[in-house]
């Protein structure tokens, strides 16, 4: 069985629509897919419609957070699955991120604008569907295809990164209180890419810890930012804190040159996780 549990659509910033997603999927010969676009469940009821016979959609999100790591804030994303996505708290603060993220990246856009980058921001959001959480991913496809960089990844090099001068920070949701939140709302949680290195600032196994304490389920070890050192430390510190292992590619169609099912969840682990659940259920095709 092959289980990848961290794909992304144009509900938030995949280039695959929702029902292309699960398409695709089955095309690369999954049997479990989820999705989890950044702070929005948009796309469950489209995927859930379009699901080819054979396949299993664990329907997620993944959420916008920030740890707190010895007194710097880490901004850190966490995977939330099978939660109620009626759930009051949940839908106010999925709605709270989406509308601080398209004034964010207003923002980002405006600065470009007004230093003499050929980006209108006005025509980044005509793209984009309505409510649909907008983020950097947006505005470096308008760089590409203004013809200032090559590919996503080298917009976010030279312009988008923090620490660059168009970069503009988020208020994202602290960690503790996103597991607590998804927990309450039936769902699990998993720690996603949490070593990173490549991405910036990452937090500590010690916070980790901390996080495990207010009822997180896993650790995404298997990834495609995780270097051969880094899952196994994960392997072990997850072993230690009684955390469940997932594998996942974070794809995000032609935004990425990562395959669906480039990295898999172990079986087992994925029966685990869908066992502690009870906010909502896989959908099967």
């Amino acid at each position: 069985m092959r289980i990848d549990l961290h794909a992304h659509s144009t509900a938030s910033d995949g280039t695959d629509s929702p029902a292309e997603l699960v398409a695709a999927a089955a095309g690369a010969g999954l049997d479990v897919v989820a999705l989890t676009d950044h702070d929005t469940t948009a796309g469950w009821g489209p995927a859930t419609d379009a699901l080819p016979p054979g396949l299993t959609l664990v329907p997620g999100a993944e959420l916008s957070c920030v740890a707190d790591e010895q007194g710097r804030g880490i901004s850190v994303h966490l995977l939330a699955y099978l939660f109620d996505p009626a759930s009051a708290a949940i839908v106010a603060e999925q709605q709270r991120l989406r509308s601080e993220r398209r004034a964010r990246l207003r923002t980002m856009a405006m600065r470009m604008a007004a230093d003499g980058l050929p980006v209108d921001p006005d025509e980044i959001f005509a793209l984009l569907p309505e409510d649909a959480p907008a983020g950097r991913p947006h505005l470096a496809q308008a760089l590409v295809r203004a013809g200032l960089v090559k590919t996503v990844d080298e917009a976010f090099a030279e312009y988008l990164s923090n620490g660059r001068g168009y970069y503009v920070a988020r208020q994202d949701t602290p960690v503790e209180t996103a597991i607590e939140m998804i927990t309450a709302a039936g769902g699990v949680t998993v720690l996603a890419h949490p070593y990173a290195y490549s991405r910036g600032w990452t937090v500590s196994a010690e916070t980790i810890a901390k996080m495990a304490g207010h009822g997180l389920t896993g650790i995404e070890v298997d990834h495609p930012t995780h270097d051969p050192a880094a899952r196994t430390e994960l392997r072990g510190l997850a072993s230690e804190l009684g955390l469940l292992r997932t594998g996942s590619s974070d794809y995000h169609g032609t935004n990425k040159t990562i395959g669906l099912g480039d990295e898999t969840t172990d079986p087992e682990e994925f029966e685990a996780l869908a066992g502690k659940a009870s906010g909502a259920n896989v959908r099967v095709g």
